[in-house]
């Protein structure tokens, strides 16, 4: 388990980092935000294709670990072919090289979490899946906060080098996780067993395309499962609605957009702090609860925000922290108790590109809008969180 969580600390810090590195680097390298903003667009957009994808391998391969490895050892290259053709490619390629990096990047997220049940025995799964979240939070903390660092000291390309290094790290943890089955291999066993499989002819092997069919039929049509998805997926759209907002709430509430950055700090904080707690008293609150309750909280804590007052603004910060930590335990919760355990890397992988979708297109709609009324946009965002809470119990 420690290997476990330190692989996924190290490998979430690095995925955390490299957003914020290559924005820098395209800016530093170009000159140019469109530049900058082309590179993390890329990178992003692709997740929701690979998600699927990458988890319907997961789950065939009879050594998950080693396929994780290697998508994260592709990843962390494909960072660095972005820092060397910055400059001396044409945009479009760059861009291109980004978009496929980006096809492994829900390997660093739902991959690596639906390797949990193969690490710890199921009595103790509450505590495991709470502290994995809690990789999240802290890979958010420090991850942003390192690259502007290296950045400051040593330059943007600097930055984009130490993420992949830092997955790098993640690569022997991702190497040694215990075997999986595999698909097939299951569904010999399981055809071994009831005495019909014909030892002299070879099974045929179900396509990938059956897989993915499957792996979507389990999330819609699981209603736990499937409530959970869309709620937190509409919850992703106003947190990337929120996050968007940062730099014009720290000028208006504290008179430098810099100081937005640490309204993000203050909700890291808060999450990992929640998260803890959580830890110790895992069974405290059903799962199901706390995806729903979060919405509120998110969504009274966007309404705070929109007032411009420092005081509640930083309130605002830490309230959303509580709501957000919380929260993603609470779905990682809910996938492990209900996704087939054939499609579980699946189920997470793809939950992990929905979410990213969300907060992309959050991202999108609050820019035009906080540059015409940032209260507006801020109330919006609440908006959207209780309809992520109504979402859940109308499913």
């Amino acid at each position: 388990m420690g290997s476990f969580l330190a692989g996924a600390a190290a490998a979430r810090a690095g995925d955390e980092m490299s957003g914020p590195a290559l924005l820098l680097a395209g800016y530093a390298v170009g000159g140019s935000a469109t530049e900058a903003s082309a590179l993390l667009a890329g990178i992003t957009v692709s997740a929701a294709v690979g998600g699927p994808l990458l988890g319907a391998l997961l789950d065939r391969s009879p050594r998950p670990g080693r396929l994780l490895a290697r998508a994260l050892a592709l990843y962390g290259t494909g960072l660095v072919l972005i820092l060397l053709s910055l400059g001396r490619l044409p945009l479009e390629l760059t861009v291109l090289i980004a978009v496929f990096t980006g096809l492994l990047g829900p390997a660093l997220s739902g991959g690596w979490t639906a390797q949990l049940p193969r690490v710890v025995p199921r009595e103790r799964m509450p505590r495991a899946n709470a502290l994995d979240a809690m990789t999240f939070s802290l890979a958010s903390l420090v991850g942003p906060a390192l690259a502007g660092v290296l950045a400051h000291l040593l330059g943007a390309p600097a930055a984009v080098v130490a993420s992949a290094a830092l997955i790098a790290c993640a690569l022997p943890a991702a190497w040694t996780l215990p075997r999986g089955c595999g698909r097939d291999q299951d569904r010999d066993r399981d055809q071994d067993r009831d005495g019909y499989r014909d030892r002299g002819k070879t099974q045929p092997t179900a396509p990938l395309t059956a897989d993915l069919a499957a792996g979507f039929r389990a999330i819609t049509r699981t209603r736990p499962l499937a409530r959970a998805t869309l709620a937190s997926v509409i919850s992703c759209v106003g947190l990337g609605m929120l996050i968007t907002c940062t730099p014009l709430l720290g000028e208006r509430a504290f008179g430098s957009a810099a100081e937005g950055t640490l309204l993000l700090t203050c909700t890291a904080v808060s999450a990992l702090a929640a998260n803890a707690v959580l830890a110790r008293r895992p069974r405290t609150i059903a799962p199901d609860t706390i995806i729903w309750g979060s919405t509120l909280l998110l969504a009274a804590a966007l309404v705070l925000s929109a007032t411009g007052h420092p005081v509640l603004v930083v309130v605002a910060a830490l309230a959303a922290g509580v709501g957000e930590g919380p929260q993603l335990a609470a779905l990682l919760a809910i996938r492990h108790r209900e996704s087939p355990e054939r499609l579980r890397s699946q189920v997470f992988t793809t939950g992990a590109s929905l979410k990213i979708t969300g907060f992309a297109l959050g991202a999108a709609v609050a820019g035009p809008l906080a540059t015409h009324s940032l209260p507006t946009a801020l109330l919006t965002a609440a908006g959207v969180q209780l309809v992520a809470g109504l979402s859940f119990h109308a499913f």
